[in-house]
């Protein structure tokens, strides 16, 4: 299988940013992730993809370090993911995690977190909250925000810490299609910046609009990685066609 991202967009070899390795992760006596290799190259856009309970999540909280495999791992750089790699690295939930703060008072403590000195937060802050166009609210109780705007406001908070990969699990999956195109607009400045991006999503326009590799998740295991355009236009292994078909795979026909 042709690796995810061999090339970056002048064509040439980038070094691997983040590599998983024969990542397998059990519960209940059952394999949810079995034996997964992929390679992040810096600046891609990933798509990630498949039917409900393929392990799409929890493979995004393995690669971002949140829980533990029971065997394979996460490289970084080539190193062992610890602390300072995860450091690098910030990942947005399809529901927002907000404290009971002011919008301001959220970015403040995401900062604060991150290590960021106290004398660059303010400018870090405006920064954000105009990205997130959240300027007139950064006094406003984030949880009253509309779903939207906390969404934005989430993804303003992971980015004001400048992370090198960003992790998304289904971030517009409850949201309009205005709300979810400006969270799409945030995500394209963030890659013109050079963020790298992880994203869950079912949405096969989406994943065409904020990637540029697929990897489609079949129980667990990768039934297929690619060109994103390439793959749902001409899907090869049988879990993806099925889907593309909106029908269930049965692997025995």
């Amino acid at each position: 299988m042709r690796d995810l991202t061999d090339f970056d967009e002048a064509g040439l070899a980038a070094p691997p940013l983040l590599e998983t390795r024969g990542l397998t992760f059990a519960a209940g006596g059952r394999r949810l992730i079995d034996g997964v290799n992929l390679t992040l190259r810096p600046g891609r856009r990933v798509a990630i993809m498949g039917p409900n309970g393929a392990g799409k999540s929890l493979l995004l909280r393995l690669m971002h370090g949140l829980l533990t495999p029971a065997d394979g791992g996460v490289l970084w750089q080539g190193r062992r993911l610890d602390a300072a790699a995860r450091a690098a690295q910030a990942m947005v939930f399809q529901r927002p995690v907000l404290l009971r703060r002011s919008v301001l008072g959220n970015l403040s403590f995401a900062l604060r977190a991150r290590g960021v000195p106290r004398h660059l937060r303010p400018a870090r802050a405006e920064e954000a909250l105009a990205r997130a166009r959240l300027t007139g609210l950064a006094r406003s109780p984030a949880r009253r925000l509309s779903g939207g705007e906390q969404q934005r406001l989430a993804l303003a908070m992971a980015l004001a810490g400048r992370p090198w990969v960003l992790f998304l699990d289904e971030p517009t999956a409850s949201l309009d299609p205005a709300s979810t195109h400006a969270v799409e607009e945030m995500l394209a400045e963030a890659h013109a910046q050079g963020v790298t991006t992880v994203t869950v999503t079912h949405d096969a326009g989406q994943a065409r609009r904020v990637g540029d590799d697929l990897v489609f998740l079949q129980a667990g295991r990768v039934a297929e990685a690619g060109p994103v355009a390439s793959l749902l236009d001409a899907p090869r292994s049988g879990p993806l066609r099925a889907w593309t078909e909106g029908r269930l795979w049965l692997p025995d026909r």
